[in-house]
């Protein structure tokens, strides 16, 4: 499996990930905020991001009192900063946006192993649905949001997971393995590019 942590993808990505490379790298966020294991997560890294895509850093913290504090004190005086408190899931988050290097930064913060948080858990099976060699997948995801549709309800619409919610449907297919992933869906994702084609 991909190790998000490492960045130095991006450095060799699509032009939209080399400048989240160039972003990160002149803020400093990845350092400043490295006592709260950070990781880049969303569109961007899996490279289905689009024209308005923002670099969602998520962390994790007991004391987000603190981690707003700690934010506050690199990037408070910065364009657009802003705090917000809201539950995810029951779960007390903090978000905290700021815009600089043609980015908006969205940096979200819970008490919970940064592995364990929605976005990245999302993120990890987003990832193993592209690899399922459909070249047209990216296209069409990105297609999809481009009309509005969130990201979540794009895979779900691209690959026929079935299910009302798709944010459940996807953390479902966790425990599969790659092989009975593409016995479920590459058939699906096939056709669907087949038609596509024609």
């Amino acid at each position: 499996m991909k190790n998000w942590r490492d960045l130095s993808y991006l450095q060799t990505g699509t032009s939209k990930q080399r400048a989240a490379w160039d972003a990160l790298t002149s803020t400093r966020v990845m350092e400043n905020l490295k006592v709260y294991d950070p990781v880049l997560a969303g569109t961007i890294p899996l490279d289905i991001d689009i024209a308005e895509s923002d670099l969602d850093i998520i962390c994790t913290s007991d004391d987000l009192e603190q981690f707003d504090a700690s934010v506050r004190a690199f990037y408070g005086e910065w364009d657009g900063y802003q705090e917000t408190r809201l539950l995810v899931n029951k779960v007390p988050t903090s978000v905290i946006r700021f815009s600089a290097e043609s980015f908006l930064f969205e940096i979200f913060a819970q008490s919970v192993a940064v592995e364990q948080q929605n976005a990245y858990r999302h993120m990890v099976i987003e990832a193993r649905l592209l690899e399922m060699g459909c070249p047209n997948a990216y296209q069409e995801i990105r297609k999809l949001k481009q009309q509005g549709i969130k990201t979540e309800p794009a895979f779900a619409l691209y690959f026929g997971i079935a299910g009302a919610d798709p944010y459940l449907a996807l953390f479902q297919l966790e425990p599969y393995s790659q092989e009975e992933l593409f016995r479920m869906f590459g058939s699906k994702a096939r056709k669907r590019q087949a038609n596509l084609i024609r």
